[in-house]
């Protein structure tokens, strides 16, 4: 009975390391699959990146020769924090010959006429810009949760002015659980969806952010990686 249990305890064994032998090939297939993932570059042949101070100190030279067409710089934040980095990022990146626009962070605890503002007094509108961005979603969010309706109003509050002083509409990034409250009261707008290493599932986006970890020259660390819906010329003419 002994050798019985010896042998059954060996194969068990066995049994045992092979699954996780199995199982880490495929954590590892996946990882480098999701390391290298980029969508098809016939079909969405327009590269760009979204950045924050995050991302530090960026070479926007070396960004600009590694495939990528357009940046989207964060701004600003709520009713009063401006992004420390905007200002160089924007000038930097449009001298690299980037297409930039920039994206506002909406927080649910101002109203959105004081966040509008906050945008407006930051974000230069004398040279072409693509159309403005407006984050919303729950991580890094203050606790408050605003209602359906109180969101569209505060939204509404903020789209305006920034519209019309832009004299374009702005683009709306709904992720997450927001996506699951607040869809119902979205305003008619391009959307910028996020569907990591996997195809949104439709056309009905602007942009696609399809990697979160992704690498690209000039730049220390992981960053946004996102496509265009279009061709080069729709981008010039997103920003005219």
């Amino acid at each position: 009975m002994s050798g019985d249990v010896a042998n059954m305890a060996g194969r068990a064994l066995r049994g045992i390391a092979f699954a996780l032998i199995v199982s880490g090939t495929f954590a590892a297939a996946g990882y480098w699959y999701f390391k290298a993932f980029s969508p098809d570059r016939q079909e969405y042949p327009v590269r760009g990146i979204d950045v924050s101070h995050h991302q530090g100190k960026i070479d926007w030279r070396r960004v600009a020769a590694d495939d990528v067409a357009f940046a989207v710089i964060k701004a600003t934040e709520g009713g009063d924090h401006v992004d420390d980095t905007f200002a160089t990022n924007l000038g930097e990146a449009r001298a690299a010959g980037l297409v930039v626009g920039a994206y506002h962070f909406f927080t649910f605890c101002r109203p959105g006429a004081d966040q509008a503002q906050n945008f407006l007094n930051v974000v230069p509108r004398s040279q072409p810009m693509l159309p403005p961005v407006v984050d919303i979603e729950f991580g890094g969010n203050c606790p408050r949760r605003l209602t359906p309706e109180e969101l569209r109003t505060e939204l509404n509050a903020f789209l305006g002015p920034v519209e019309a002083q832009f004299g374009k509409p702005a683009i709306i990034y709904l992720i997450g659980e927001a996506v699951d409250l607040y869809e119902a009261v979205m305003p008619t707008r391009e959307r910028w969806v996020r569907s990591l290493v996997l195809h949104p599932g439709n056309e009905k986006w602007l942009y696609w952010q399809y990697h979160n970890r992704g690498r690209v020259d000039g730049i220390e660390g992981a960053v946004d990686l996102n496509v265009l819906q279009g061709t080069p010329s729709r981008l010039i003419e997103l920003a005219r």
